[in-house]
Order: structure tokens, then C-alpha cells, then sequence
């Protein structure tokens, strides 16, 4: 059974890097590798650089306010005693002025919007990496992505395909195995706000906390928002800019 997967694998593997190098400049825009993960950093830190900055530590609900130019304020509730790593991730950031300017640079209409990238374009994140905190990463998390929902994007690995066919982590070849760690573990600033029920997504991705007030500004963001191609990509003077992320005490 691995023997065959293995060959499945590589062979797999010969096609997409013969198709990258013919469409390297082309987006991914398969179902899943679109919901706010390909967008996110390429040039994470390798695996074992990913930690948590322990000198934030957070308990309970954590209320957070979203600041939008031209637009008004998102109030969220995050929930730390749920996933505590990635809120003392987002809180560590937010505190520290990190958010205050940058925009989101990826919106679709009822799916989801995504911001909190330094580059505006989706290649960027902060200096670290965080666990992802969700089941196919071994860690418990009860949030649903539904409406409102908000949660940490990462990028992609190609091998989670295989999952979604019924196979198990064990039953794949080590190469695939790591890469889907580095997935699963490249968290870093970007995140997406679920303007439709997305629950799809359960399980793969670090659901944090849900909007409490403001959903009628992620409603107008998101159904006026013009990308330029089927992935949400949005021209950079068009998109909303961040004033700041409160972290309400």
C-alpha cells in the first residue's frame, strides 16, 4: 500500500513541478488552497524556528477591536482558552503596533476577507511562526468557521489532497509528512474573517474568535470589493487599510 502510494506521490510531484515551471506566474485557485492559505507567507521560517513568544500570555475571552480606515470598527471576541497560543500570537502583535497600516489584500465575496500582511500581496508575516492549532494538527479546537468567525491563514502544501482522499498522515512518505508540518505550523500574522459560513475549512485551519459588533462593515467590504482574478486578489490602492488592532484591557 505505501509502495504504490509512494510511486502515486512522485509521480504527482514530477507533474506539478513540470506545470509550475510552465505557469509559475499562475495562482492556485483549487477549493481548498484558495480559503485564505496560498496567500499566505512563502518564506516562513523553517520548522524548528517555529515557537510562540511566551512573554504574552492570555486567558479567557479576549476582546479586540479592528480598526478599518473609511470604514469603522470590527469588535471581536477571542477565544484564548481555546487555541491560547494563537491569540497570544495575534494580542503580542496587535499591542505591539505591527498591524497598524496594513490592509486587506484578499477579498471574496462570501467566503472570507484576509489581512495583516507587511507586503500587501500575500507573500508576507511577522518574524515568527506559530503552531496551527487545529485537529489535523493535533490540537483540539471547537470553532466552528462559521459567519463572522475569525482565523489564521497559512499556506498550502500539496500533499493535503491525499487526506481529504481518506489517507492518513502515517500512511504518507516522510517528504510528505514534513511538508505537511511546515503547512500546518506556518501561521504567522495573517488572518481572514469568514463572512459566510465556511465549515469546510473545520479542522485545517486555527479558528480564534468571532465578530461581536461590525459584521455589517465586513458585509460591505466584502460585496463591494472588486478583485482582479477568481482568487479575491484586490489592487493595492484599493484595499482597506488597518488604522489599528485594540486589544481592549
Amino acid at each position: 500500500m505505501k509502495n504504490v502510494l509512494r510511486i502515486v506521490l512522485a509521480l504527482t510531484l514530477v507533474f506539478v513541478m513540470a506545470f509550475s515551471f510552465t505557469a509559475c506566474g499562475d495562482e492556485n485557485t483549487s477549493s481548498l488552497d484558495t480559503t485564505a492559505t496560498q496567500n499566505s507567507s512563502s518564506d516562513y521560517q523553517s520548522e524548528n524556528q517555529t515557537s510562540a513568544d511566551n512573554s504574552t500570555t492570555v486567558e479567557g475571552v479576549v476582546k479586540a477591536e479592528i480598526v478599518i480606515k473609511k470604514h469603522g470598527t470590527i469588535k471581536l471576541d477571542l477565544y484564548a482558552d481555546e487555541v491560547p497560543e494563537t491569540v497570544a500570537n495575534f494580542v503580542k502583535l496587535a499591542k505591539s503596533g505591527f498591524y497598524n497600516g496594513l490592509t486587506f489584500h484578499r477579498i471574496m465575496e462570501d467566503f472570507m476577507m484576509q489581512g495583516g500582511d507587511p507586503n500587501g500581496d500575500g507573500t508576507g508575516g511577522s518574524d515568527k511562526d506559530i503552531k496551527g492549532e487545529f485537529s489535523a494538527n493535533g490540537h483540539r479546537n471547537n470553532i466552528s468557521h462559521i459567519r463572522g468567525t475569525i482565523s489564521m491563514a497559512r499556506s498550502g502544501s500539496q500533499y493535503e489532497q491525499y487526506l481529504s482522499m481518506g489517507y492518513k498522515l502515517s500512511d504518507l512518505p516522510s517528504e510528505a509528512q514534513s511538508d505537511l508540518k511546515r503547512a500546518y505550523n506556518s501561521g504567522s500574522s495573517q488572518f481572514f474573517i469568514c463572512h459566510k459560513d465556511s465549515t469546510f475549512l473545520d479542522g485545517n485551519y486555527a479558528a480564534f474568535g468571532r465578530v461581536t459588533e461590525g459584521m455589517n462593515i465586513v458585509d460591505k467590504i466584502c460585496t463591494e470589493a472588486k478583485p482582479t482574478d477568481n482568487n479575491g486578489t484586490i489592487p493595492a490602492k484599493d484595499q482597506p487599510v488597518i488604522e489599528t488592532i485594540k486589544i481592549i484591557e
